[in-house]
């Protein structure tokens, strides 16, 4: 049997922790090795526990789930991070993103879909839910993001065809099984297309991928 998929909760309200606590114990491959209250306590709790997905709220007393999202994914092999967050600020969404957030989850989201999170974040892949694909492009619309457009638009001109497709599929959320589906691929290379964006584009995931699309104005087919 494979090892559990550890799991670490940081959030400062102790109801969050222990109700996400006793959701994440209630499945068999997940295990919660710990628990804390700030994000200044997140890289003491991740050299101590070594967890595999992070579970971080934003909004904290001393340091904020964002800053601490930051500090992890600037490690050499930083553990995967699904923001908890209430979507009432739009920028927060975006920020997370571009430090390397793996996914994003509503505080109220039903336990059976946090579990599947953890587990596809833990998979390798990353979570990006049509609600906050709809926020992305929304917010990126709505500011006017002229200087990330230029640059995302050059940085995707680097691309061969077949990359620039995978990309926009990235950029609608599709897994690697249906990028595969529909550019009549194995999952095996899509998965190469995917290794290969991130090494051209010197980004940490495939979170980001999406996001650089939207910023170029070109978030791939509808549907």
């Amino acid at each position: 049997m494979d090892s559990p998929t550890r799991v670490l909760i940081v959030d400062d309200d102790a109801l969050v922790r222990a109700g996400l606590s006793m959701i994440l114990d209630s499945a068999a491959d997940l295990e919660v090795v710990a628990d804390v209250a700030d994000g200044a306590e997140v890289v003491a709790a991740v050299n101590e526990h070594r967890p595999d997905v992070v579970l971080m709220d934003i909004r904290m007393p001393r340091l904020d789930g964002l800053a601490a999202t930051e500090r992890l994914r600037a490690r050499r092999e930083p553990p995967e991070i699904i923001i908890l967050t209430t979507f009432d600020t739009d920028d927060h969404i975006l920020r997370a993103m571009r430090a390397g957030a793996s996914g994003f989850l509503l505080k109220h989201t039903p336990p059976a879909e946090i579990v599947r999170a953890i587990r596809q974040v833990a998979a390798g892949e990353p979570m990006l839910s049509p609600a906050v694909l709809r926020k992305m492009m929304s917010y990126v619309a709505e500011t006017g993001v002229d200087p990330r457009q230029e640059r995302a638009r050059a940085l995707l001109g680097r691309l061969s065809e077949g990359e620039r497709a995978v990309a926009a599929l990235v950029g609608r959320g599709r897994t690697n099984g249906e990028i595969g589906r529909e550019l009549s691929l194995s999952v095996a290379t899509v998965k190469a297309y995917v290794s290969r964006l991130l090494t051209k584009l010197e980004l940490n995931n495939r979170v980001q991928i999406a996001l650089l699309v939207h910023d170029a104005g070109a978030p791939g087919p509808a549907g």
